[in-house]
């Protein structure tokens, strides 16, 4: 009875699928793969980033899978119109031929997408700086393809696999956000040198987003001091070279911060016995800077200068002839 009962569904079934046309079929495969792939990924997105801990990986797994059911649903469609495996494969290795050669640069990003998924340069969420462009930003993405940075002037620059894998990337965010910056300063020799220091290290303190003090910074085997400190690089032609060393809170502030230290520095100057160094040129004449000697012509009103020699060996030993 039951047996029976399966034959007769089963019979209806079939009739009941080809009595529906093959394109319409195939379209309702392709919704289904499409929306329900969709659907299971974001359903599972949050579980598999808490067992994944690299967003970056967790979301291109994701997309594998995706494209895996989409993958599985060109098979179906194609089975719908009733083409052969076999077919299918001989059209797939002629077809993987021609992508080979005419997408070898896509290729190239895939491996690039690769080594920078198992190195891990860079995390979604860091703050990285293209050296050779000089430009840093947030990493918002990170595909087999390509690297999705939201620059600080708030644009996107999208980055291929294939070239970031030979530029400088510096990852000014990985353990720690906290960035050490350091501003020269040249003051006068005549100025009160450790008021110059203390001046600087107070300036830099006062400033919100740098770090006021605390345990010492650790870098490697090495701690740095975190409260704001002044050096004496060296004794310059011009005034004494100084540098202040501070550390900002956030790898996107250090611009900021210099300019807000400057102009604190600026304001403290003038109750301050320190000055800001420039260069200055003195002209010395002496017994042995010589003599010079003087002729106008009137004709064409210039000056015509003629040198005598280092021991004054003219008529007019330190001073300057003008021959009307």
């Amino acid at each position: 009875m039951h047996a029976l009962a399966f034959e007769l569904a089963a019979t209806d079934l079939g009739v009941v699928s080809e009595s529906i046309p093959n394109w319409l079929a195939a379209t309702i495969v392709v919704l289904v793969a499409w929306y329900g792939s969709r659907l299971v990924t974001e359903a599972s997105r949050p579980q598999v980033l808490e067992r994944m801990q690299r967003r970056s990986v967790a979301e291109v797994l994701l997309r594998a899978v995706r494209a895996a059911v989409l993958v599985l649903a060109t098979f179906a469609v194609l089975g719908i119109y009733g083409v052969e495996l076999s077919d299918l494969v001989l059209s797939a290795t002629i077809l993987s031929a021609v992508i080979g050669v005419t997408l070898a640069p896509v290729a190239s990003d895939i491996v690039g997408g690769f080594f920078i998924l198992a190195n891990r340069p860079y995390e979604v969420g860091d703050m990285i700086e293209l050296v050779d462009r000089e430009e840093s930003g947030y990493v918002v993405d990170v595909t087999l393809r390509y690297t999705k940075i939201r620059t600080l002037e708030n644009t996107f620059l999208v980055v291929p696999n294939s070239t970031i894998r030979s530029r400088d990337v510096v990852n000014l965010s990985a353990d720690d956000e906290r960035t050490r910056v350091s501003i020269p300063f040249l003051v006068t020799y005549e100025g009160d040198l450790e008021q110059a220091r203390a001046l600087l290290e107070d300036a830099a303190a006062g400033i919100d987003g740098v770090v006021e003090g605390g345990p010492g910074i650790a870098m490697g085997g090495t701690k740095y001091p975190a409260q704001p400190r002044a050096f004496i690089e060296s004794f310059a032609d011009h005034g004494v070279r100084l540098q202040l060393n501070f550390w900002v809170e956030r790898p996107y502030l250090p611009r900021m911060m210099r300019s807000k230290i400057h102009e604190e520095v600026w304001d403290r100057l003038e109750d301050a016995d320190v000055e800001i160094a420039y260069p200055h040129t003195h002209l010395v004449f002496d017994e042995t800077s010589g003599t010079a000697r003087v002729a106008v012509d009137r004709s064409r009103g210039d000056a015509r200068p003629e040198t005598v020699p280092q021991d004054g060996g003219g008529e007019d030993d330190g001073g300057t002839t003008v021959a009307g």
